[in-house]
């Protein structure tokens, strides 16, 4: 029997794609489930006719696969993942590798590099993005881990990978947790880019009064944009227009406002508590979603607190026109957050994280893949010691050049209560990050006064503390 070049446990609906991606590259795979039901139904239906080896026990799985065995595990991420490199670990030799292809938590793929790289095994954390069609099509790629491990892997990787104008989009990100923590701070920067476009959404029905046949022209416009273009934008605009097949309505009015979400919004939110880099905009999506799941406790105080309930009475065109410049500012700051948040992480735990290099693979393949990636990649390739994205010539321009209509928009959905959490959060962060005085000097005076922590002065050099007995007079 020919041995197999690559193998994928797990056949849910992504370990499926990802071996059907592998195979169609010219790579003979074997397949593994703990199920066997779910193996045999993939056999006879997506797998049929193709080069992929069924296994029906892991010993069986593990000896159909040349060495070094490259096994790219699609499991539920936390204790599933463990249970999964425990059964293989006796099985394997040294050289083979284990791929962690789900949205584990870095601190977990730390562990796990740290357990098995002295074993003489190899373990990567790849994070992937692209849903269902990118999984199968070409994904976007963030692998982290052994070096030596990514390098067996690179010809794989890079076939499978969804290719750009500058190549395909996989790099090696870093060691340890260094891939699952770029996934994370990418899936950080989706919910911040969901929410503001959902918040525009709301602006543009409720106080534009636009119908969805008027939504889907716009946000079909604004994706032929250089600012705006997007994957999220492109099927925003689908959506406006499928119809519901139980109503003579749109699908869109008929989906419940309660988002879900499985963590990795969360996740970064910690991280960038712990590392103490400012992510507002992030933060306000992720609190988004959690109130949408108040929904019966929203639909009772909806009766009770009433709100301002004004009138649009401007002009439509103009304040459409000003809510795109508004949702482009606002996304600069989400990506913005993000990359500061990977470049101090990057610091922190010796990741070596090339951020160009994050930004040109993110162009294809990706949820979050929008035109404006390019600039990200050549800002960072321009300045490789830029403190943030937004003192970037072309994006500090870009927001000098909005702000006005960015502040218009903000006043807008005040005056008419539509809540904007994502939107105030971004020109928040811009209004902070270009103050050269906050008022936390009344914040230092508070924590002195009330629990000696002392303060610096402005007068003083950086570094030295004072305490003051406040109630001396």
């Amino acid at each position: 029997m020919t041995k197999r070049t690559f193998g994928v446990i797990g056949l849910a609906v992504m370990g499926e794609n990802l071996a059907l991606n592998v195979e169609s590259r010219g790579f003979p795979i074997a397949v593994y489930n703990r199920t066997a039901s779910k193996t045999e139904e993939f056999m006879a239906t997506k797998a049929q006719g193709k080069d992929i080896k069924p296994a029906y026990s892991l010993e069986e799985f593990v000896q159909t696969l040349e060495r070094p065995r490259k096994i790219l595990v699609m499991v539920k991420a936390g204790a599933p993942v463990d249970a999964v490199i425990q059964q293989l670990k006796p099985l394997l030799e040294e050289g083979d590798m284990i791929i962690d292809g789900g949205n584990s938590l870095y601190e977990d793929t730390e562990r796990r590099t740290n357990e098995l790289e002295p074993t003489g095994l190899g373990f990567m954390g790849m994070g992937v993005s692209g849903g269902e069609e990118g999984a199968l099509h070409g994904p976007s790629l963030m692998p982290g881990g052994t070096a030596s491990a990514y390098q067996e892997l690179e010809p794989i990787l890079t076939k499978i990978a969804a290719q750009v104008d500058d190549g395909p989009c996989v790099t090696y990100i870093g060691p340890r947790g260094a891939g699952h923590y770029v996934k994370m701070v990418h899936n950080g920067i989706e919910y911040g880019d969901m929410q503001l476009i959902a918040e525009a959404y709301d602006l543009l029905k409720k106080g534009l009064n636009l119908s969805n046949e008027q939504l889907h022209e716009v946000f079909a416009d604004w994706n032929q944009t250089d600012e705006l273009n997007s994957f999220l934008i492109e099927i925003t605009a689908d959506i406006f227009r499928k119809k519901d097949d139980q109503t003579d309505g749109h699908l869109i009015d008929y989906i419940l406002d309660s988002a879900g979400q499985k963590g990795t919004g969360r996740w970064t939110v910690v991280s960038s508590l712990e590392l103490g880099v400012p992510i507002p905009t992030i933060y306000a999506a992720v609190n988004a979603r959690v109130i949408s799941g108040y929904k019966d406790e929203r639909i009772s105080a909806s009766k009770e607190l009433t709100g301002i309930t004004g009138k649009f009475d401007g002009d439509v065109n103009e304040y459409i026109n000003k809510i795109r410049d508004a949702l482009y500012c606002s996304k600069m700051c989400s990506y913005a957050q993000g990359m500061a948040l990977i470049a101090k992480a990057s610091a922190e735990y010796d990741y070596n994280i090339n951020l160009p290099e994050v930004a040109r693979i993110w162009k294809g393949g990706c949820i979050i893949k929008a035109g404006f990636l390019g600039k990200i990649n050549k800002a960072f390739s321009d300045n490789p010691s830029l403190p943030n994205l937004l003192l970037a010539p072309e994006f500090k321009q870009s927001i000098l050049d909005r702000q006005q209509a960015w502040r218009d928009v903000l006043i807008l959905a005040n005056s008419l209560g539509i809540p904007i959490p994502a939107f105030s959060a971004s020109l928040d962060y811009f209004d902070s990050y270009r103050s050269d005085r906050l008022p936390q000097n009344l914040t230092q005076a508070q924590r002195d006064y009330f629990g000696a922590h002392t303060y610096e002065r402005t007068d003083k050099p950086r570094g030295e503390f004072f305490h003051t007995e406040w109630m001396q007079g």
